[in-house]
């Protein structure tokens, strides 16, 4: 199958991408790639990546297993695949995850992490500060329930909220929201889940 050359981050090369990796589209929820990008990209218009997706069960899939089997099955590159899925979903009437009532799209990623809420709450904000790019603009010391929220460089916002639960851990949650494409929801995902790696002294 002919594929256009990638960049190291499987997103077409000699163009503008975000630091998400979602290209240099611009404008709401609902934009999707172009036949004519997707062709090029690809090797296949989006008529014959549905009929084939529709050929191996892809409706009965979720989100995440549909994009798997066109990198597993079809040797697709990540960020075309994710591309293709959203397609896909859209095609088919299937809501893409994290849809928002004015239509964007947010993403959370969670963990248990040990210690009291405030004291862990305080730890967090630190050290997510590197990811977020400095602090955070609000913050609500709530004694169950802290929460901070930051605007990121590219207009996402992100949220860190700590909930007390029963015993020695709390429930941690990352949330980045107002994405405009829905392509981007796993990079995040991918990126908020690897931000957790500076907590890796409380999981245990």
């Amino acid at each position: 199958m002919p594929r256009r050359k990638n960049g190291p981050d499987g997103a077409p090369s000699g163009r503008a991408r975000g630091r998400d990796g979602g290209g240099d589209e611009r404008g709401h929820g609902e934009q999707r790639l172009s036949d004519a990008r997707l062709g090029s990209g690809t090797g296949r218009g989006a008529a014959e990546w549905f009929a084939r997706l529709d050929a191996a069960g892809a409706a009965r899939l979720s989100h995440e297993q549909i994009s798997r089997l066109l990198v597993d099955e079809f040797e697709v590159v990540p960020w075309w695949a994710e591309g293709i899925t959203v397609r896909y979903e859209q095609e088919r009437g299937v809501e893409p995850p994290g849809r928002q009532p004015d239509g964007s799209y947010a993403v959370t990623v969670g963990r248990s992490l040990r210690g009291a809420p405030l004291e862990l709450f305080d730890l967090a904000v630190d050290r997510f500060a590197r990811y977020a790019g400095g602090p955070p603009e609000v913050v609500a010391r709530s004694a169950t329930r802290p929460t901070a929220d930051w605007t990121l460089a590219h207009g996402d916002t992100l949220r860190l909220q700590v909930v007390s639960t029963a015993g020695p851990k709390c429930s941690v949650s990352l949330t980045q929201g107002s994405l405009r494409l829905p392509e981007r929801a796993q990079p995040v995902k991918e990126g908020l889940t690897r931000a957790f790696g500076v907590m890796s002294d409380r999981q245990n």
